[in-house]
């Protein structure tokens, strides 16, 4: 038996096409595999906290040397982090804002990626502390489109980093559906709805 993590970042409800896709696999996950659990967590509507001056002093100070204020600062992240490493699989749904990703996820990923808990640094550089085995399934929504080899190619700065900053905690094995080309006209934005559906049920066999 799985825990699923399952973290939606758009703002937006029922228009939301990130949204609707990961609710599409983790629908079909459960129904596939009744026994996992799911842990919800909605960061559009939700979201939690930039980092702030207090909570880089809670990071650097060691648990018993915090203060009430520095240990209250350093909360939230803990929470995050133990429902991070309590999860055996991932799922996003990511849309691409600007190239890159919405501001909400950024914000989670600074509560996460956090030394001495999800990695550390040695004289060898870094080293994830998050179990290897684990696997994520970024789910994303696209305007456009920025296939491999196309000069738009270098434009993707959502999927490049979503796949550095995750391995860099250890979870290597990451799986990408891109829904792309939503704003290219009707008949691009079916075909990229249809794959993407298609390549969902895919990996609900084989993940």
């Amino acid at each position: 038996m799985a825990n699923i993590l399952h973290i939606d970042t758009s703002p937006r409800g029922d228009r939301s096409i990130s949204r609707a896709l990961s609710y599409e696999f983790v629908t079909s996950w459960k129904n596939t595999h009744s026994g996992d659990t799911v842990t919800y967590r909605d960061l559009g509507r939700n979201p939690v906290p930039h980092v702030d001056e207090s909570w880089i002093a809670a990071a650097f100070t060691p648990p018993d040397a915090r203060t009430p204020e520095l240990a209250e600062a350093i909360k939230l992240s803990d929470a995050l982090i133990d429902e991070l490493l309590a999860a055996d699989r991932y799922v996003f749904g990511v849309p691409m804002y600007n190239l890159s990703i919405p501001s909400t996820l950024k914000a989670y990923i600074d509560q996460i990626v956090r030394v001495g808990r999800t990695f550390v640094m040695g004289e060898d550089g870094y080293t994830g502390l998050i179990d290897s085995s684990k696997k994520a399934l970024v789910i994303t929504s696209r305007g456009g489109t920025f296939l491999p080899g196309t000069p738009y190619a270098a434009y993707d700065l959502q999927e490049p980093y979503i796949r550095t900053i995750f391995g860099f905690i250890g979870i290597t094995d990451v799986t990408f559906i891109h829904a792309d080309s939503l704003n290219l006209g009707d008949d691009a934005r079916e075909k990229s709805l249809a794959a993407a559906k298609d390549a969902i049920a895919q990996v609900v066999v084989n993940w």
